[in-house]
């Protein structure tokens, strides 16, 4: 008989770096309250600027779980529905984690049908965020894999500037 496997646990050291790195994270989103924030969702991975949309802000990078999109839903007939993997809700809850104290949010996207990961992230939102889904100020439809990150920003400057030049 086998003697029965210990569970190692992490040395000190390693729970105190983690927790740093927790709170330095839970600081940096704390900043974000009454900003503007623009975020970029896709079925692979979403950024969010969350500091900004000045020339040259960096984005935060959340990707979706691997393994979400690999499989062929529609040739399984046990799997009926959109097609939505276990890992969509946690996906988007990390996005919801990152933009929780906005107070004014942009959503791009882009896909038609299935793959429209920016209206299933709002609609997401809506149900399970209502608090949240209302700071969504618009949702704007572009091809972003034929866009750049400079791009998306000056994208969101002239929709914040039409905007509060309108007061809209």
């Amino acid at each position: 008989m086998k003697p029965a496997k210990r569970k190692r646990l992490l040395p000190a050291f390693c729970v105190s770096k983690i927790l740093a790195l927790a709170l330095k994270n839970l600081s940096k989103m704390s900043d974000i309250s009454d900003k503007f924030v623009v975020v970029t969702v896709t079925e692979h991975e979403a950024r969010v600027w969350a500091t900004g949309i000045s020339k040259g802000s960096k984005p935060e990078m959340i990707y979706a779980p691997s393994g979400l999109n690999n499989h062929h839903f529609r040739d399984d007939p046990k799997i009926k529905g959109r097609g939505d993997g276990p890992g969509v809700p946690a996906y988007f809850e990390e996005i919801v984690a990152a933009i929780g104290d906005a107070s004014q949010i942009l959503v791009l996207g882009h896909g038609n049908g299935k793959a429209r990961s920016m209206v299933h992230f709002v609609m997401y939102l809506e149900r399970k965020h209502p608090n949240l889904a209302k700071k969504v100020v618009d949702t704007l439809d572009t091809n972003l894999f034929g866009i750049t990150k400079p791009e998306i920003l000056a994208m969101a400057r002239e929709w914040f500037d039409r905007h509060t030049r309108l007061g809209v």
